[in-house]
């Protein structure tokens, strides 16, 4: 039987898996460290906070996480043309005692069954409109796209500076990077747009990872992005986490499979919710994984981590992909 880490490589190498990747079992997240544990995050139903980029957020109770408050009072960066005024990246230095517990728990990782992942969030174009709020953010790639270009490099540069951080101190195998691109149905820019404004950033942050040791980037994207997988493919990713059946995957593994593989199928919309049942859950895996098959495919939920809105709702996600690779793997 292969490792979990095994088979997730024969999986999206188009080898020979004998089961199903299941969600993210072949992945052991890395979200603690110095920086990250120094910046206000808010928690389900708790008080609203304020992280090191100046940006309010909450996470209302029934919600699958935070966002950010962007009414008048709380918007970061209120004018564009101003936005050295208004934006200060947080420092991510930190001295070797301060990363060396997190360097402790990073070590137990058996990196021969797991990959020791490092999570980052937001990526960079979540980060403009949590500063700018999302319909400023927009209007401003027409109306003062020089202004967007700087704050896109100085985001890039921030990013570059923590993944130094991280490749140094922690050495992970894996990337999971989040990064929503769209809604359920388009892409929140155009894809020639997404290509002048953030192809090279991302090249930049993705190749800095994968030049210092980092294997897999799995970027999160839980949307229609089916028209930005070429440019994901530029810029390095192995593997798009979240995607929805929007995006027509049997389609896409077929077109890109050997390049790109596609992690998601589940739309988590459709079996987390209040008075979901297993009956649910089991149908909509069963019809994912009959529709994508079993390489370059990794069937699960679309939500951007372990975990579901609903209690019970990850778990059951994971029993029916098991007997999935049961009746798939014989």
């Amino acid at each position: 039987m292969l490792t979990k880490r095994q088979n997730l490589l024969e999986t999206i190498k188009g080898g020979n898996p004998d089961r199903f990747v299941n969600q993210y079992e072949a992945f052991s997240m890395i979200i603690g460290n110095p920086y990250s544990a120094s910046n206000p995050r808010p928690q389900l139903g708790g008080p609203a906070v304020v992280d090191k980029w100046g940006v309010t957020k909450c996470w209302p109770a029934g919600t699958p996480g935070a966002f950010p408050i962007h009414d008048e009072e709380h918007i970061v960066c209120k004018d564009i043309t101003r936005w050295k005024d208004y934006v200060k990246a947080p420092s991510v230095m930190f001295d070797d005692a301060a990363w060396e517990p997190f360097i402790k728990e990073v070590e137990k990782i058996d990196r021969n069954e797991y990959f020791a992942t490092v999570f980052v969030a937001p990526g960079v174009f979540e980060q403009c409109h949590y500063l700018l709020e999302i319909q400023n953010c927009l209007m401003n790639f027409y109306e003062e796209p020089e202004c967007m270009h700087e704050l896109i490099d100085y985001i890039t540069e921030f990013e570059l500076k923590y993944a130094e951080q991280l490749c140094k101190y922690l050495k992970p195998d894996a990337l999971f990077h989040h990064d929503d691109w769209g809604s359920q149905t388009s892409t929140f820019i155009s894809p020639v747009m997404f290509e002048e404004f953030y192809l090279p950033a991302y090249k930049k942050i993705y190749g800095y990872y994968k030049e210092h040791g980092v294997e897999l980037v799995v970027h999160h994207s839980d949307s229609y992005a089916a028209t930005l997988v070429p440019y994901m493919i530029d810029m390095g990713v192995d593997i798009w986490q979240g995607v929805m059946t929007s995006n027509n995957i049997p389609e896409l593994i077929k077109k890109y499979g050997p390049q790109i593989s596609f992690m998601g199928g589940v739309d988590s919309a459709k079996i987390d919710y209040e008075g979901w049942t297993k009956e649910v859950v089991e149908a909509e895996v069963r019809r994912a994984c009959n529709e994508c098959g079993t390489k370059y495919f990794i069937p699960g939920a679309s939500q951007g981590l372990a975990m579901s809105t609903f209690p019970g709702v990850y778990e059951a996600t994971s029993e029916a992909i098991d007997k999935m690779s049961r009746e798939m793997f014989k």
